[in-house]
């Protein structure tokens, strides 16, 4: 695919980019890195994942490779940042 700027960050395993991505006659600009699974608002470690992605990613720019599906409006695909895999980040989330 191509490079977006992350824009946001929703939490862990969640971000926003610009321009919104298009995939299959879908639009959107919400991301669902693939490789990992932080924990969910409101469990232990939610807040320290959501740190490690804003310091990670914020106003950075990524690129997004192999899409594998829309969930819940987000795009799941492989994410990387300098040529790294986002998930080599997270290997304690590993899926």
């Amino acid at each position: 695919m191509e490079s977006f700027k992350v824009t946001a960050i929703v939490d862990g395993d969640t971000f926003d980019v610009s321009p919104g991505w298009q995939w299959q006659g879908s639009t959107g600009n919400r991301i669902r890195p693939t490789g990992y699974d932080t924990p969910e608002q409101h469990q232990r470690g939610f807040e320290q994942a959501r740190d490690r992605l804003t310091s990670l990613l914020y106003s950075k720019s990524v690129e997004l490779r192999k899409a594998h599906r829309i969930d819940r409006g987000r795009l799941v695909c492989d994410v990387f940042l300098n040529d790294v895999y986002l998930a080599k980040y997270f290997p304690e989330y590993a899926t």
